[in-house]
């Protein structure tokens, strides 16, 4: 049974900082692209960072540049959002993704953690 399970959520002043888990479980995660998706109260979900499966590259939404870092480990089949300099924007559902096969095509998702940057 595919599992991506997230934490590391919660409310948190603007300026501070959070860092989110995701605990995969169930497929082949050392040969999965990663991704953290979030999604805020009527807009559509965005990609927010991907590593690839070897953590050798990752990329970043240009809103999220210089604040916010991806990682991964691939001997506790877990990836992680350090998140910086929170923004009130930055609030959102925050939602990993796992994706992997032919032409990416199989994709998981967790269940999602929420994120509240407020004072």
């Amino acid at each position: 049974q595919v599992q991506l399970v997230e934490s590391g959520g919660g409310l948190v002043q603007p300026g501070g900082s959070l860092r989110l888990s995701c605990a995969a479980s169930g497929f082949t995660y050392s040969t999965y692209v990663m991704q953290w998706y979030r999604q805020a109260p009527g807009k559509e979900r965005e990609l927010v960072a991907g590593i690839t499966s070897t953590g050798g590259t990752t990329n970043y939404a240009d809103s999220v540049k210089g604040r916010f870092t991806i990682s991964r480990d691939n001997t506790k089949n877990t990836v992680y959002l350090q998140m910086n300099s929170l923004k009130p924007e930055d609030t959102a559902v925050y939602y990993c993704n796992a994706a992997g096969g032919l032409g990416y095509r199989t994709r998981y998702w967790g269940q999602g953690t929420q994120v509240t940057v407020s004072s």
